[in-house]
């Protein structure tokens, strides 16, 4: 029987909910459960997920609303405790450093952040452009982790930001580290001679740990979202961090990635980074490269990004010669001819798919149904998708949809290899190897059982400074059977060898840069505050803010309340009228 418990004016950031709502399941006594804020979007999530009641219509975007499935209503008093101690643990875990003050109103917010260069939003994406456009014009840089802004006013907002030598990472942007100061979803990686713009959130995480396994470093790695170099956004953000990169004395190699951009706008790109004086590595996933020209390198994998970025801050001219690797001997019987790859990161589901793609040679990376890849047996699915995580945790945080997907694949005869990825790095999962290992050891048990042996390759995205410890993480996904390799292309090379279609990367040669007219613009004064900020107005998530304190950085901590009961429209009326305000005041 549904239940519907509605906490009034208790608002609380719906990453934190979703965790709250994987720790209310694991109650005995729980059939189902969701936590989310009465928004109208959540209300249509909770029709779908099949928990709507009547009691919600009474809920208001500022009241927390739990529904449970439950055989006893007793229950409800429990789970009430329950995910109270748990958003006081939550709140106790996230205060940060001593440097981190908590502010409630704008005002304070801008009062005490007054030096803060660069304001970070993980708020819900429906109120995000009002807010945004409020940090702009108060002249601070913005990273906006939040997702669900509309296209028009993400172009609306980079275009301010430029015309006020701002930078507008995001939305949706996952992964940053600014002046060696780690923001959102990403790792510890020790400071260095590289300095990194990437489209794509796990993309700059792979990149950036291979490169600090390697032994070099990064200083900054600007995220622009994915869609900054759609054609409608034109590249803003990504030219704009070419720019600054190139007058940074710090940064000596530039490295940009991206899925394949609008063709207009990487034609203009690559022209800019044409002009650099410094060394360039791109990439542009999908893509093969055939060539490199002289001082412009063009990779295929993520791995070789790295890798010629760390030979070229190292003054080393890249050889292109992929590291040679030990292929595992399984025994697989005649019907096992494929590969399962379930990623919570989707431009390594991407990577994936790609290689698995030129193997095969045929297939399209089209994304539909949660699918980067699904033809002739082979998947690979990017379980971050929306279609997955509408309501629920992101799968970097809750490893159910992986562990469903784990036992349906052990179970079909025609399955060779299952790919994982293990992503460390603050946000994440504290625990996923732990998390995975049970579901991996029973799949691989069931599957001997069968008679058939099944390969479970994974790699791990992280560094040793990464919270989780690396090295216990792999122990224990090697003590469960997981083959682990050093990078995500590797672990696709090693599947697809074992089912007899190995990859051979050819090496590239290098040929002269082509020619541009373009010529890289001076930076404004404004915009080279990013690069020696140390102080930041972190908007949202409070966990975003320990991660910075842990790493020498200050931080205004602004727990952000939507006003006006939620109502966006009469958000932007109130804004509005305190423009015209401000403006008749002479502000």
């Amino acid at each position: 029987m549904l239940h519907t418990i509605i906490e009034k004016n208790s608002y609380q950031d719906s990453i934190v909910l979703m965790l709250l709502t994987n720790h209310l399941e694991e109650m005995e006594g729980v059939n189902s459960i969701s936590v989310m804020m009465g928004t109208p979007a959540n209300k249509d999530i909770f029709k779908t997920g099949g928990l709507y009641t009547e009691e919600l219509e009474t809920a208001t975007p500022n009241d927390m609303v739990i529904v449970a499935d439950l055989d006893n209503a007793d229950m409800i008093e429990a789970i009430v405790t329950a995910a109270q101690d748990y958003l006081d643990e939550q709140g106790k875990k996230n205060k940060g450093g001593a440097t981190e003050e908590r502010v409630k109103t704008w005002d304070k917010a801008l009062e005490l952040g007054e030096d803060a260069s660069v304001a970070i939003f993980s708020i819900p994406g429906t109120h995000a452009a009002l807010e945004i456009e409020k940090a702009i014009e108060e002249g601070k840089h913005v990273f906006c982790f939040s997702d669900n802004v509309a296209l028009e006013d993400e172009v609306r907002l980079k275009q301010l930001a430029h015309e006020k030598g701002l930078l507008l990472m995001g939305p949706d942007c996952g992964t940053g580290i600014i002046n060696g100061v780690p923001i959102a979803f990403t790792n510890a990686v020790r400071r260095g001679k590289i300095g990194v713009i990437g489209a794509s959130g796990t993309g700059i995480q792979e990149v950036t740990t291979i490169i600090h396994k390697l032994g070099a470093g990064v200083t900054h790695a600007i995220g622009t979202g994915g869609r900054d170099l759609k054609e409608a956004v034109n590249g803003v953000t990504f030219k704009d961090s070419i720019a600054l990169l190139e007058q940074d004395p710090d940064v000596e190699v530039i490295v940009a990635i991206s899925k394949p951009p609008a063709a207009r706008v990487r034609g203009e790109i690559l022209d800019l980074l044409r002009a650099s004086k410094k060394p360039v590595v791109t990439i542009f996933l999908g893509e093969k490269p055939e060539n490199h020209e002289k001082g412009l390198y063009h990779a295929h994998t993520l791995e070789e990004t790295a890798k010629i970025a760390v030979q070229l801050s190292k003054g080393q001219e890249p050889t292109g010669e992929a590291d040679a690797f030990v292929v595992p001997e399984i025994a697989l019987k005649p019907t096992q001819k494929n590969i399962k790859g379930y990623y919570s990161g989707g431009t390594l589901a991407y990577e994936a798919g790609m290689l698995i793609k030129e193997a095969i040679g045929s297939g399209s990376l089209d994304g539909m149904d949660g699918y980067i890849l699904n033809e002739a047996g082979h998947e690979v699915m990017d379980l971050g998708d929306d279609m997955y995580t509408q309501g629920k945790p992101h799968p970097m945080i809750d490893p159910s949809k992986r562990k469903e997907l784990l036992e349906k694949a052990g179970q079909d005869e025609e399955t060779a290899v299952v790919l994982l990825d293990i992503v460390l790095g603050y946000g994440s999962h504290e625990d996923m190897s732990s998390a995975l290992s049970p579901t991996i050891k029973k799949v691989k048990a069931d599957a001997q059982a069968d008679g058939r042996e099944l390969a479970i390759i994974a790699t791990i995205v992280g560094t040793d400074e990464d919270p989780q410890d690396m090295d216990g993480q792999r122990r224990i996904l090697e003590e469960a059977g997981v083959i682990i390799c050093e990078s995500n292309a590797q672990a696709v090379n090693t599947a697809l060898a074992i089912i007899g279609k190995p990859l051979v990367e050819e090496v590239k040669p290098i040929v002269d840069k082509e020619a541009t007219t373009a010529t890289i613009p001076a930076v404004s004064k404004t915009l080279n505050t990013l690069l020696t900020t140390d102080k930041f107005l972190n908007i949202g998530l409070s966990s975003f803010a320990a991660a910075i304190t842990n790493h020498g950085g200050k931080v205004v901590q602004f727990d952000w309340q939507p006003v006006a009961g939620g109502n966006v429209q009469l958000q932007k009326a109130l804004n509005f009228l305190n423009k015209v305000s401000l403006k008749s005041e002479g502000k």
